[in-house]
């Protein structure tokens, strides 16, 4: 996962950021690896306190693709407790790697 320069906040997301941490999907309605990606994150949001999973729909919401450059559906965003992007990833991402990702978001 690498990170970008993306800052988001409640209202671009539609819903309101984790207390720590916010794990941003961006999906689209026919891929498989999305469906997965949903289960693992919200695994991890469940797991860890304070953190909390926010679906995007990509065809839905084109703008905000655009503006955050996705290319790809599932892409993952973590973002600190302040919405900045901490870290990225394209794919299905594997459990370790974004309970990794988030100790970036979460550190002091």
């Amino acid at each position: 996962m690498t990170a970008g320069e993306t800052v988001l906040d409640a209202a671009q997301l539609a819903a309101p950021l984790g207390e720590r941490a916010t794990l941003v999907q961006f999906s689209s309605a026919f891929c498989a690896p999305c469906r997965a990606t949903r289960r693992v994150l919200a695994d991890v949001a469940a797991m860890v306190p304070g953190v909390a999973h926010v679906e995007i729909d990509a065809e839905e919401r084109l703008e905000l693709v655009r503006t955050v450059g996705v290319h790809k559906t599932p892409t993952v965003l973590v973002l600190d407790a302040a919405g900045r992007e901490v870290r990225r990833a394209a794919g299905q991402p594997r459990t370790a790697d974004v309970i990794a990702a988030l100790g970036a978001a979460v550190a002091p």
